[in-house]
């Protein structure tokens, strides 16, 4: 739908590759690669291999790797297998985490593709 306020990847999808996106991402499949975005809301079902950036990011799947969010709520459902860096965080009782927590003020930068950071 053209000017959309997010993306869907269903549960049928398999990504290789980097996802940077300036709006809402909603994943539900498979991400072998990194994700940059300003909003993410990872389903029970997800996975995702590589790093997470997001201005805002509620985590219900599996992410095997860092992230990094403003805001991050781990579901219940979450399994985080990397170091979490967070400006505002909520866990859920059941929650997995394996890794390191770290709280930094301020907000990631999202950068777009090519490198540059976007304002």
């Amino acid at each position: 739908r053209a000017g959309a306020g997010f993306s869907v990847l269903g549960t049928d999808i398999v990504i290789g590759g980097d996802l940077i996106g300036a709006t809402e991402l909603h994943v539900d499949g498979t991400v072998n690669g990194d994700i940059n975005c300003a909003s993410l809301v990872q389903g029970e079902a997800s996975e995702v291999t590589g790093t997470v950036v997001a201005d805002s990011a509620r985590v219900g799947g599996t992410i095997k790797g860092s992230i990094t969010a403003a805001t991050l709520v781990i579901l219940k459902t979450a399994t985080i297998e990397g170091d979490v860096t967070y400006g505002a965080l909520t866990i859920e009782n059941g929650a997995r985490v394996d890794g390191k927590f770290t709280h930094e003020v301020g907000e990631p930068k999202l950068v777009l593709a090519g490198g540059t950071e976007a304002a």
